[in-house]
């Protein structure tokens, strides 16, 4: 079976690789356009290490594309990580189509934040889908899902980089081999049960010390590494990438204003929210990311400072 790969980065070089390693027909790889001064992908890398035709398109829509790509003859297109929109009349042409990771239990969490959301939400499950991809976002037919549990301590890090990512591989392995076996379900979604919360940038990563420390404690570990859930400090942005949270038995257990520093020391920082408290231990500011305490030490953070 003739198969092209299409997708980028860390993802999509592991899927590259792991078709190659157990003996895939790999004709071609399309690779996200590389942007000026940028380093090159990792999927490009490994395509050129492989000798694999590359090609970086940056539409879909122009008819050079779909004669380029028909040319190949491809039997069936695996998306591992793709971003640019791709019209379902170019997702067709392989003699099988296309199929799609996307990290999330669809049709729940559609669209780029798929990660995020379930754990600022407080879901205490998510997943993998291989699916059928066409001209809505994220809507097309299941073939595969792979779940996972969130547990209160992980992080988008964790559960994508330990369990979404690996699993996600093992899936697009498992999808080519049921379409080669002509056993390749195509399970409609249930549109009832779908949701989309946008991305999730900067704008949503915002800490509100007000709010519960549940929620506060969510949006950090799902918003880490990225965007980075921030609060202010004078003038300055503090990212806050690990925090324990440290529950008040007592309004007496809270004793502080809120988002006030009411702790500085070697291994963290301790700032009060509604009903507790945060050990604050690795932020970013200005630099790298850094231990709360040295941030503190070095930046002259002193008890009694107030995040806003």
């Amino acid at each position: 079976m003739r198969i092209v790969v299409h997708g980028q980065q860390a993802f999509g070089k592991a899927v590259l690789e792991a078709l190659l390693k157990r003996g895939e027909n790999v004709v071609a790889v399309y690779v996200a356009p590389t942007k000026p001064g940028a380093k090159a992908d990792p999927l490009l890398d490994a395509a050129l290490a492989a000798n694999l035709p590359v090609h970086q398109p940056a539409s879909y829509k122009d008819p050079k594309v779909w004669e380029e790509f028909r040319a190949l003859k491809p039997d069936l297109q695996v998306m591992a990580f793709v971003t640019l929109f791709v019209p379902e009349d170019f997702l067709n042409i392989p003699t099988h189509g296309s199929i799609q990771y996307h990290p999330s239990l669809l049709p729940a969490y559609r669209g780029a934040s798929a990660i995020n959301w379930p754990i600022i939400k407080g879901e205490t499950e998510t997943g993998l889908s291989i699916f059928w991809p066409d001209n809505g976002l994220d809507t097309g037919d299941v073939l595969i899902q792979k779940k996972t549990p969130i547990s209160d301590t992980d992080t988008l890090g964790t559960v994508y980089f330990d369990r979404l990512f690996p699993m996600g591989v093992d899936a697009m392995l498992e999808g080519v081999d049921l379409v080669k076996a002509g056993k390749a379900p195509r399970i409609k979604q249930d549109e009832s049960k779908a949701t989309y919360e946008g991305r999730c940038g900067p704008g949503n990563a915002h800490i509100d010390w007000g709010k519960p420390w549940e929620q506060i404690d969510r949006l950090i570990r799902g918003c880490n590494p990225a965007p980075g859930a921030w609060s202010k400090l004078a003038d300055n942005t503090v990212k806050i990438f690990d925090a324990k949270p440290i529950p008040a038995t007592s309004p007496k257990g809270i004793a502080g204003k809120l988002g006030e520093i009411v702790a500085v020391e070697a291994d963290g920082i301790t700032v009060v929210c509604a009903d507790g408290r945060f050990k604050v231990t690795r932020v970013q500011a200005d630099g790298p990311k850094v231990g709360a305490g040295e941030w503190a030490k070095s930046a002259g953070i002193e008890k009694g400072a107030i995040f806003t």
